[in-house]
């Protein structure tokens, strides 16, 4: 499996397991994560080929993963379980919502969470992010692997006592800055169902698991959501579908939030009162 990232000061960034090189190092005609991701459903370079020596994901730091963070698409209510524990009734149809571009972060940064009064109860959720790689419109299902770049681990936060007030608050509650945390990478599987079959997600707050499950628990499996949001948005290369979380853990000031997203690398970020 190959990685497209993005490293704190900016350099794109193509890597493996066994390491990290400058993208323009592997292929100079990549300038841009974007220009990786256009390229990623045909294939990307070998890191072993580039012209640098690879350096260790250990010894990075990763921002977050898009130079122009695009569309960042939502799911709710996504896995059985969840819509269970939250006493919701399964939506027929996949339930979303869309969040600004200012929400984006990544691992170098925390999580920030507003002011008391202006809410005082926000969760976590982590998620598994499809990251698009072409431009696309009403999709169908058998065509899901032509059009995606990749996967990214998400961190996903709903300020929940805004949202209790009323249900047309969603987007507020969505969407203050650093409201979805992503990276430390994209995942470019070489066979994406292998890899969607192996994926497990648990949301994790300071080291104890809040929930778990793995895409067989869906409602509506990533092809699916694609399907069913193209039919009425087109996606470009870096539009971002978050699928929805097994589960949310309730984030306070000094907390660790993490989303484990097997078989990609755990995010984890921490948790700051502004």
């Amino acid at each position: 499996m190959k990685y497209v990232a993005r490293a704190a000061d900016g350099t794109p960034l193509l890597g493996d397991d066994d390491g990290f090189v400058p993208l323009n190092a592997a292929d100079p005609a990549l300038e841009t994560v974007e220009d990786a991701l256009t390229q990623a459903p045909d294939g990307l370079p070998d890191p072993a080929d580039a012209t640098a020596e690879r350096v260790a994901a250990d010894d990075l730091a990763f921002g977050f993963p898009l130079d122009q963070p695009g569309k960042l698409w939502g799911i709710g209510l996504n896995y059985a379980d969840h819509a269970e524990d939250l006493d919701e009734v399964r939506p027929e149809e996949p339930a979303s919502f869309i969040k600004p571009p200012s929400v984006a972060a990544g691992p170098d940064t925390p999580i920030r969470l507003p002011p008391m009064d202006v809410t005082d109860r926000v969760t976590a959720e982590a998620e598994l992010g499809v990251v698009l790689g072409r431009t696309c419109s009403n999709v169908p299902e058998d065509d899901f692997e032509s059009v995606v770049a990749g996967f990214v681990p998400i961190i996903d936060m709903t300020s929940e006592d805004i949202l209790e007030r009323n249900p047309r608050f969603l987007t507020r509650a969505k969407s203050f800055d650093t409201f979805l945390v992503a990276g430390p990478y994209i995942a470019v599987p070489e066979n994406v169902s292998e890899f969607l079959d192996q994926v497990a997600v648990r949301t994790v707050v300071n080291d104890e698991v809040v929930s778990e499950n793995t895409l067989y628990g869906m409602l509506f499996k990533p092809p699916e959501l694609l399907n069913y949001l193209s039919q009425s948005t087109t996606f470009q290369p870096g539009d971002v579908i978050s699928t929805g979380t097994p589960g949310a853990g309730v984030i306070e000031d000094g907390d660790t939030a993490r989303a484990e997203v097997e078989p990609i690398a755990d995010l984890e970020t921490d948790v700051v009162r502004q």
